[in-house]
């Protein structure tokens, strides 16, 4: 064989094999890029992601516009950690012990001695609405600016008793995997939680990529001042809004104004939130955060009794923490 064609059957097989390679590439990608990688294989995965696929699909029937596609996150106990002590209540608790001294009347409130002291016994003495006008209460003529200074600072620097890692970490690496998720398939993503509102919205974009808009949670009112100094908002000790149970499905109304087309909550205080998802007269879908998983976070059924029961009647999943979840938290 001369030269010349020895060099035109090399030259050809190369271009061969540039080609094939070429050809099986993407088909690599598309095989390693997994949008929700630290899920487990299984019946919730394949479901959310059919869900999805399904909706946003335009040739599927289950086809949902962009514009409808509207997604509710709980977030204590379904975006991060709600144990030992709700991450909200932390931040309360820590208020307390670092403004006491300013106090003095708070010496006669055994609320208050109480929570300085360490001796956590005092909030069984309360139910959830007393606890909270207490708490909340603490702040009442605080700069709305130097509460929202607070709860970052606290959230960048207090450390989880169990976990050692600041309380802002404490999130759930597959649910905010599952938030991207859902925006890079057009979802508007919103937190609806019964944490107080301005707390969230301190850290949502940080930790969730959340905007602070997207945020619906508890509020207290606040008081608009002009004075010598400029113009700012106060805190007041008056409740706005309790953002828990049947609450949450009014306020999604007052704050979003469209249906949610999928949820995710974790507790029977998410029930209705849940319910009033899959009542939408498009696709939807609702999943229950189940806590089972004493070794990697916690196990705990108590305040989610009726969810989890109630969950397959309702036509949710239940995620079990230990057997979908790959990792509880981002190493």
């Amino acid at each position: 064989m001369k030269t010349s064609n020895k060099m035109i059957l090399l030259f050809a097989a190369f271009l061969f094999l540039v080609s094939c390679s070429n050809t099986n590439e993407p088909q690599q990608q598309q095989v390693k890029s997994d949008p929700l990688s630290s899920w487990n294989d299984g019946e919730v995965k394949t479901a959310i992601s059919t869900f999805v696929s399904n909706v946003t699909d335009e040739s599927s029937a289950d086809f949902v516009a962009v514009e409808d596609r509207i997604a509710v996150f709980d977030n204590d106990g379904t975006l991060w950690c709600e144990k030992p002590l709700y991450i909200p209540v932390e931040l309360e608790l820590a208020y307390v012990k670092n403004e006491y001294p300013e106090h003095p009347e708070w010496e006669e409130d055994k609320f208050f001695s109480g929570i300085a002291q360490n001796d956590l016994s005092v909030l069984s003495d309360y139910d959830n609405n007393e606890l909270i006008d207490k708490l909340f209460g603490a702040h009442d003529g605080q700069k709305e600016e130097d509460y929202k200074d607070f709860v970052y600072h606290t959230l960048s620097s207090a450390q989880h008793s169990k976990f050692n890692r600041p309380l802002k970490e404490m999130t759930f690496s597959p649910m905010v995997q599952l938030v991207n998720y859902l925006q890079e398939n057009d979802f508007k993503v919103y937190i609806v939680t019964g944490g107080e509102i301005t707390s969230v919205r301190t850290v949502s974009e940080e930790v969730y990529n959340i905007p602070k808009e997207n945020v619906v949670g508890s509020s207290v009112v606040l008081e608009y001042v002009s004075d010598d100094t400029g113009t700012y908002l106060i805190r007041t000790k008056k409740i706005q809004s309790a953002n828990d149970k049947q609450v949450k499905p009014a306020n999604i109304e007052l704050h979003i104004g469209r249906k949610p087309i999928f949820a995710a909550g974790n507790s029977d205080g998410d029930y209705q939130m849940m319910e009033f998802t899959l009542s939408n007269d498009k696709p939807s879908m609702a999943i229950l955060v189940h806590h089972d998983d004493e070794a990697r976070e916690y196990s705990y059924m108590h305040g989610t009794e009726k969810a989890v029961e109630d969950a397959a009647e309702k036509g949710w999943y239940v995620v079990s923490m230990r057997d979908d979840f790959k990792e509880i938290f981002a190493e």
